[in-house]
């Protein structure tokens, strides 16, 4: 497989604190790999620094072979590079095709006018029903969003997300403030999307984590200790005496 996103010493401090310190990765093409660590150890700073959603202090960011440090959040997605939810918000009183509509009109910088028009656009209504169903949401299409269950809430997020056909997804803790089987739902929907998409997944749910991910790398203090594969983060003696601790963790 060959490199996607590559980041080479990214740092982003305030004042004396280095959230994010020398950080180094190489993500590959249809990978799903994950960052793990203990509160405050800087992965959601790290996301909003791939994101564009934070502009970093040192370091650089390449994407598809093209350096995107200094550009914004909406020029990355525009390549492909896509948080979950920085489309849009999700609109309560629309449908969820209408949502999910909306998503792929603006990826491509569409001028979508009358809000009531939106379903008259053939090729963004195409991409919506594509990610309505590879989110598990095809048979909710025609009910307004205020009428989601919170987990098919987030699943809505992330249907907005595919209906723009991203190339890269950045998943902040997508299952947090779920139920466990809203949790077992969004582990199954993110095992299905494996190797269509590559994905960077943030997430305090080690079961899921270790289920889903071909490569994981542990962030401690802003700084990375190790990358490697599911065996090898969880027999390594660092990573327990960090954070792992004596967690039982499904093989």
């Amino acid at each position: 497989m060959s490199s996607l996103l590559k980041t080479t010493k990214l740092c982003k401090h305030y004042g004396a604190l280095r959230v994010t310190d020398q950080v180094s990765l190489d993500i590959q093409a249809g990978e799903l790999h994950a960052i793990i660590g203990p509160n405050g150890a800087g992965k959601t700073t790290l996301i909003n620094q791939l994101s564009g959603e934070l502009v970093s202090d040192s370091g650089q960011v390449h994407f598809a072979g093209e350096d995107v440090t200094h550009l914004s959040i909406n020029a990355r997605a525009r390549l492909g590079l896509l948080r979950s939810y920085q489309i849009t918000s999700v609109f309560d009183d629309f449908t969820v095709l209408e949502n999910a509509t909306l998503s792929a009109l603006g990826s491509h910088q569409q001028a979508y006018g009358a809000w009531q028009a939106l379903l008259q656009h053939p090729t963004a209504v195409q991409a919506a029903h594509e990610g309505l169903a590879l989110a598990g949401l095809k048979q909710h299409a025609t009910l307004k969003a205020a009428e989601l269950a919170y987990g098919e809430r987030r699943q809505l997020e992330l249907a907005m997300a595919l209906a723009a056909r991203p190339r890269f997804l950045l998943l902040d803790e997508p299952m947090a403030g779920m139920s466990v089987q809203e949790s077992a739902a969004v582990v199954s929907l993110l095992q299905s999307l494996k190797g269509q998409y590559t994905i960077l997944l943030v997430e305090h749910d080690i079961n899921a984590v270790f289920a889903l991910a071909d490569r994981i790398s542990v962030l401690v203090y802003g700084q990375l200790l190790m990358t490697g594969t599911p065996d090898d983060i969880r027999n390594n003696d660092e990573v327990r005496a960090v954070y792992l601790g004596d967690e039982e963790i499904s093989a």
